[in-house]
């Protein structure tokens, strides 16, 4: 892989990640500051009685207007980017069709979460940030327990892994560690992408393994070992639960914060409190919460990273199978081993690979 052509890649798809979530912020700062958001909220409150019809209406339209502005970047980023790579399987009718499946599943979810929200913030305004906190948590429980069996056979076909050796091996390594699967499965990830990925999903009766058949095609066995057993760290060394436990903290601070500010500055954009209008600034702190604390989040996970893969190494008795399998994700996925250390810093989940294999 040539070094350059990954650095532009990563550097266009950041560059273009950056400026579509630039023009989503622009939009929302004009709807507040130019007062659209309250006349519109007026204009539909005009000729719909219903609050929650009204709030669908007011969600879709200004879902329409945001995907209408960012659609030329989204579209350049997700489809003609990954076409001129030569990382994408897909023809324009496929790349769509997956768009309306995930609309399609997406879409009531939305619809589902943002009524409970709304209902909250009318009915219990003192302690609205903590009701939706603990609502939050419930639905991310019930989603992670249901995606596997349900949400992801609609994108892809997966089937049990057919290499009984392999099979036999990835078994022995979750016993070693006493995580018991449901399930080990292999996945036509090929139909969308030439990338490789595999991962472990689901909570409870759903959790299992899953690879895409593009990383069993690419790396050796030693090699997908070693990336499951990096995984395996995760689960051994509890960071899946120091991470939920980080990621609901974080979620009720950012709510608690985002009602502290709220009720201090919603007067100065002429704004009913808890209204419709009112939902835009609600999403703009909400984003600013974020992105204040993204990077330190990923702080956290860069941590995580490394010691699971000092526990992969540990469990194979070699770090040699894992370093040559980054390496080659790292080709495979176009990936840019050696990032400016201001853009992993801030983006990064986790260490560049070129760390990751020079500390192995």
């Amino acid at each position: 892989m040539d070094k350059k052509v990954s650095k532009k890649y990563n550097r266009i798809k950041l560059t273009l990640s950056i400026t579509e979530s630039i023009i989503s912020l622009v939009f929302v700062l004009v709807l507040l500051f130019c007062g659209l958001s309250v006349k519109l909220d007026l204009w539909i409150s005009g000729f719909i009685g219903n609050d929650y019809l009204a709030l669908f209406f007011f969600i879709f339209l200004l879902g329409i207007v945001s995907s209408v502005i960012t659609f030329p970047i989204s579209f350049y980023k997700e489809y003609t980017l990954e076409h001129k790579y030569d990382l994408s399987n897909q023809t324009i009718g496929k790349f769509f069709w997956e768009k309306v499946k995930g609309m399609m599943i997406g879409l009531p979810i939305l619809l589902i979460l943002m009524s409970i929200f709304y209902f909250v913030l009318k009915n219990y305004s003192d302690s609205w940030w903590l009701i939706f906190g603990t609502v939050i948590v419930i639905f991310s429980v019930i989603l992670s327990r249901l995606a596997p069996t349900l949400i992801f056979p609609l994108f892809y076909k997966f089937s049990e892994l057919d290499n009984t050796e392999l099979n036999g091996k990835i078994e022995n390594l979750c016993n070693q560690v006493g995580m018991k699967l449901e399930g080990l499965f292999q996945f036509d990830m090929s139909k969308n992408t030439k990338k490789a990925n595999a991962a472990f999903t689901g909570i409870g009766k759903s959790k299992r393994i899953i690879l895409g058949d593009t990383l069993l095609s690419n790396l050796s066995e030693n090699e997908i070992l070693a990336v499951l057993a990096h995984e395996l760290g995760h689960f051994k060394l509890k960071h899946i639960w120091k991470g939920m436990t980080v990621g609901v903290l974080s979620n009720y601070l950012g709510l608690f914060l985002v009602d502290l500010i709220y009720s201090n500055s919603y007067q100065n954009f002429g704004i009913t409190k808890y209204s419709l209008a009112a939902l835009p600034l609600i999403a703009l702190l909400l984003t600013l919460f974020g992105i204040v604390t993204s990077p330190l989040t990923n702080i956290l996970s860069r941590k995580h990273e490394r010691e699971a893969d000092d526990f992969a190494s540990e469990m194979m008795k070699s770090s040699e199978p894992l370093k040559t399998g980054l390496n080659k994700l790292s080709k495979q996925n176009l990936g840019d081993e050696d990032p400016h250390p201001i853009v992993e810093f801030l983006f990064y989940s986790h260490p560049s690979t070129k760390k990751r294999i020079e500390r192995l």
